[in-house]
């Protein structure tokens, strides 16, 4: 995997960790209370982060998430500034989250209203997607008659997440809390496919991730939340375009023209070709008509 640059230092605070996008921090005082969740600009496919980042890629994804936030009613994250709180560094503000510190659950908690992806690969070999058996004769992108639950163990770090059945996430995390999150988790993707609708958007799937606030042990939605990056969007208008069948009419919101490019120009072996200009540009612009059909 190619290895991150180095993470900005910011006053006040102290870098924990790198993810392929986010870089964590902890209040450089000792607080246990907070973190900041800072979304770069960088961009991945294929196990490796690519050059060059794609400029304000970090800023749209936190406005999404922001937004979305603030429609679901359901515990969250964030922190809203307040006195004695730590304040967000200017430089970073518009892609940054203060966000309380949780106890995360090792599951991701997908939602598929479509199979595709890798959903429908498993189908392919198995008819069914972790365990839940699926109607025959489906083509990929078909939508389902209702969203199924999917989830996925988060796998330490350096290893690949793996699909669970849902037998497996009560193993992980107990009978109470896996109802929980798959109910919260079918609940807030329902509501969100209908409001995608209404913009002209289908949501074919998301992941989302929670966590157990130790304080008051109630369940907490954290992370990101239904942003380019964790979830799959596809124009309704092309979606649903008589005739047209797929790449072109499951062309996602979201760094599908980065991957697409690499598949073509790249063989996997090395390290992957720097991104050309356009291909930066053209993702870029598909990462913003996102936010603003979404947020219109």
């Amino acid at each position: 995997m190619t290895q991150l640059s180095s993470p900005p230092q910011l006053a006040g605070w102290t870098h924990t960790y790198s993810g392929k996008v986010r870089d964590l921090y902890v209040p450089a005082d000792g607080s246990a209370d907070y973190l900041l969740v800072v979304a770069s600009n960088r961009v991945s496919a294929f196990d490796h982060v690519l050059e060059p980042p794609i400029p304000g890629k970090g800023a749209l994804l936190t406005a999404l998430s922001n937004w979305w936030f603030s429609r679901i009613e359901l515990p969250n994250h964030l922190v809203a500034p307040a006195p004695g709180v730590p304040e967000v560094p200017a430089e970073v503000a518009d892609r940054a989250m203060l966000s309380r510190r949780l106890e995360m659950y090792p599951i991701e908690c997908v939602v598929r209203g479509a199979l595709t992806g890798s959903g429908f690969a498993e189908y392919q070999r198995t008819g069914a997607v972790c365990g839940i058996e699926l109607p025959a004769g489906l083509s990929d992108g078909d939508l389902l008659d209702a969203p199924i639950y999917t989830p996925a163990y988060k796998a330490p770090l350096g290893e690949h997440d793996e699909n669970i059945t849902y037998e497996r996430s009560v193993e992980l995390v107990g009978a109470e809390t896996a109802a929980a999150l798959r109910d919260a988790s079918l609940a807030i993707f329902t509501a969100a496919r209908e409001q995608a609708a209404e913009r002209g958007v289908v949501l074919a799937d998301t992941k989302f991730e929670f966590g157990r606030d130790p304080r008051t042990g109630e369940l907490v939605l954290a992370d990101e939340v239904l942003t380019s990056d964790s979830s799959r969007y596809w124009d309704a208008d092309t979606y649903f375009t008589e005739g047209l069948s797929g790449s072109a009419r499951l062309a996602s919101f979201d760094k599908q023209i980065v991957r697409d490019w690499l598949a073509a120009n790249w063989d996997r072996t090395g390290e992957p070709p720097v991104l050309p200009h356009e291909i930066v540009t053209r993702t870029l612009a598909r990462y913003r008509e996102l936010l603003e059909r979404i947020t219109a």
